[in-house]
């Protein structure tokens, strides 16, 4: 008894915390444990001034800039740090190939010249545990009726608690997978502008070769401000408001820093998955992962070959390319990092003693076997489901033509008033026009070519649309040769009138159900995603809503193995305000090589290359980098200008622009990526190889300052010496 009782403390630490630097804390909740923790290992704040909803904290600073990143407020007028590639699309959509801000830069001289944006940002007010007040409205509730029943509850607080004429917004979220429940009050801001970016080669020096690695050189920063109505209140933009006076702002740190400084980072970690079982770590690795990645790179592959042919396509398709790039790769070293760590050898190690505990307790002791049913009932459907997300959906012509399919619904059903239709086709016809201007057509035609292939080849026989690949042999030649598809692509893009001005606009006056199923490219899209909808989505329905509910019941189990433990465990990411603490800090990637928690201008110029697509620097900084001209901004260490820093923070997506700040609530730096060597951090938080790669904010002013000429922002920072 006493040897399994051992087994299971062992064990246990798998998922408990033990101060590793491992955790994404809620403020609001942050334990007298952890606090001490914090300042044992250098912080000087106080908790009231780290969260406080009665007066000023350091929280009123760290606001969720667009739809998934984080920001800081950086001085007494609404001054806003994140990254560059968290501006990107405002700062492209700004752009135009006269006024070519995201290659050439930007920095607003005053105020008047700062650019609308169609951002918003949101500040957290507070946080409310309404736990008891879900799982009253659950008792006794499980499976489909449990989801339905939380939703209608978590909707019904959300509605109650907002507040529309304050922009006040309130957002229930599920923690610790369905055992805990808060609300996050937030206030929304809508007059974003743009005040400055590096040049794009600064802002993603690097590109998709140095993503997700360390040491590296990227000036990842934009600047925006908050503007309000002349009272203080969010607003539209007018060119009567005013920018935000805001309750707190960071001070900025010129400080040099040491290896082992104490490092936090504040912000919106977007989703991880750390309790999950070894039967999803087993999914990820076998199927979810690899397809992914393989759909993203076809897709990668022939909107990179257009956007090197011309800047205007580059203009173009940069933002959509960002985004699809950065989670190819991402996935792709989650898949490696799992097996090289045998992550799935770990669960099972921990499951196995999580079977023993549960041992004659009804609730837990057969949820492992009745888990593995529901995986290997819908495991033979992964690979179809990831086809349809990352392949099918990933033409933005086919994904468009879906969105047709509520259309063609409307048309077909008896006794739909005319009226009632032409609304449903008035309103795809704005989004054609959204669609047009981000269409890029040759790579897409060559998307839908390679994938219909693809799909053709990867994907069970049985599974595939009935006739569509029939009908396309017969029409286009041998289903294993690639010229068959590249005709019937053609054909598709030639022939649809969705590229048709004269025959769209007829269809809209006048919409008609046969006049879009003889469509091309909707015939393409309604094969694929009927034949999906109609047979396999109610499959992973079904499966969702039992993963859900083992997941649940899984955690509180763990939760019950150990209560006292318990407490020291943080919820999984759910885009809702973190803590993360540690250090600045060098580490050993491999046998023989050390990598430096720093990297410095010397290193810049070693990458630098001329012209070079992701390598290229402007002129002016190569020769202000080359006389020295550092400035204040000059590391005394190094007789250098740091570039960015390393810290063993905990954080994910949606940490991008998280500020990086020392023990007395200074910034140092912006968060912007994590390192190749512990791309499991989703499902499993590496301790001694974890990195939270930041652009040190020495190098973000050098860059407004000397580089851009925006001696008006900096003398707004407050700077500290």
């Amino acid at each position: 008894m006493k040897k399994i009782v051992l087994t299971i403390i062992l064990a246990v630490s798998f998922f408990f915390k033990s101060f590793a630097d491992e955790g994404m804390w809620l403020p609001m909740l942050l334990g007298q444990q952890v606090y001490n923790d914090m300042v044992k290992k250098g912080m000087k704040l106080t908790k009231d001034q780290l969260y406080n909803i009665n007066k000023p904290s350091l929280k009123d600073a760290i606001i969720i800039f667009g739809g998934g990143c984080t920001g800081e407020i950086v001085s007494n007028q609404g001054l806003i740090f994140t990254n560059h590639h968290c501006g990107y699309a405002a700062i492209a959509k700004a752009s135009n190939m006269e006024h070519n801000y995201l290659q050439n830069g930007f920095y607003a001289k005053n105020k008047g010249d700062e650019i609308p944006s169609t951002l918003s940002v949101q500040f957290l007010l507070r946080i409310d545990d309404v736990t008891k007040e879900v799982m009253d409205a659950l008792k006794d509730l499980t499976g489909t009726e449990r989801v339905k029943k939380q939703n209608e509850v978590m909707a019904e607080i959300n509605k109650r608690m907002s507040d529309a004429s304050q922009n006040i917004e309130v957002r229930v979220n599920s923690l610790f997978k369905g055992n805990q429940y808060l609300a996050f009050v937030y206030q929304r801001y809508t007059d974003i502008r743009l005040v400055g970016t590096p040049p794009e080669s600064v802002g993603k020096f690097g590109g998709d070769t140095d993503n997700w690695e360390w040491p590296r050189h990227t000036g990842d920063f934009s600047v925006f401000r908050v503007y309000t109505s002349p009272d203080g209140k969010p607003a539209d933009y007018s060119p009567a408001n005013i920018p935000l006076q805001p309750k707190w702002f960071l001070p900025i740190s010129l400080k040099p820093l040491k290896d082992g400084d104490f490092a936090m980072t504040w912000g919106y970690p977007g989703s991880t998955n750390r309790y999950e079982s070894s039967y999803g770590i087993k999914l990820a690795t076998d199927i979810n992962n690899p397809t992914l990645v393989k759909l993203r790179d076809v897709r990668l592959k022939y909107m990179f070959e257009e956007m090197k042919k011309d800047p205007a396509v580059k203009l173009q398709l940069s933002s959509s390319f960002a985004g699809i790039a950065n989670y190819w790769k991402f996935y792709d070293g989650e898949t490696k990092q799992l097996l090289k760590y045998d992550i799935l050898g770990q669960k099972q190690k921990f499951e196995s003693t999580f079977n023993t505990w549960a041992k004659g307790k009804s609730e837990y002791q057969t949820i492992f076997t009745d888990w593995a049913k529901a995986y290997d009932a819908w495991r033979p459907y992964a690979k179809h489901r990831q086809y349809i997300n990352e392949g099918i959906n990933g033409s933005p012509l086919i994904a468009f033509a879906g969105s047709l399919l509520q259309l063609e619904a409307a048309l077909v059903k008896p006794g739909t008033p005319l009226a009632d239709a032409k609304k449903y086709a008035e309103a795809v016809d704005k989004r054609r026009a959204a669609f047009l201007e981000e269409e890029n057509k040759v790579s897409d035609q060559q998307i839908v070519a390679a994938i219909t292939k693809m799909f053709y080849e990867d994907v069970d026989k049985n599974q595939q649309p009935i006739g569509f690949y029939g009908t396309l042999k017969n029409a286009y030649g041998p289903l294993d040769e690639e010229a068959t598809y590249k005709k019937y692509a053609a054909d598709l893009f030639s022939k649809t009138m969705i590229f048709d001005d004269a025959k769209w606009n007829a269809f809209i006056a006048n919409p008609d159900a046969v006049a879009l199923q003889s469509d091309p490219a909707f015939a393409h899209a309604s094969a694929f995603f009927t034949n999906y909808t109609t047979k396999y989505s109610p499959y992973f329905q079904d499966f969702n809503t039992k993963n859900a509910e083992f997941g649940r019941i899984y955690m509180k189990g763990i939760m019950e193995m150990n209560p006292v433990k318990a407490k020291m465990m943080y919820p999984d990411a759910t885009f809702t305000m973190r803590v993360s603490y540690g250090a600045v800090k060098s580490y050993r990637p491999r046998d023989g090589v050390f990598y430096d928690y720093v990297t410095t201008s010397k290193g810049l110029l070693e990458k630098y290359k001329p012209g070079d697509y992701e390598f290229d620097l402007p002129a002016n900084q190569i020769d202000l980098l080359k006389k020295k001209d550092f400035g204040q901004y000059m590391d005394p260490t190094r007789k250098d200008l740091v570039i960015g820093f390393i810290t063993t923070n905990d954080i994910t997506g949606g940490n991008s622009g998280s500020p990086v700040i020392n023990g007395k609530g200074e910034l140092m730096g912006l968060a912007f990526d994590g390192n190749y060597e512990a791309l499991s951090h989703k499902l499993a938080f590496d301790k001694d190889l974890n990195r939270t790669i930041c652009v040190d904010i020495r190098y973000v002013l050098w860059c407004i300052d000397k580089l851009g000429g925006g001696e008006n922002i900096i003398k707004e920072l407050k700077l500290v010496k």
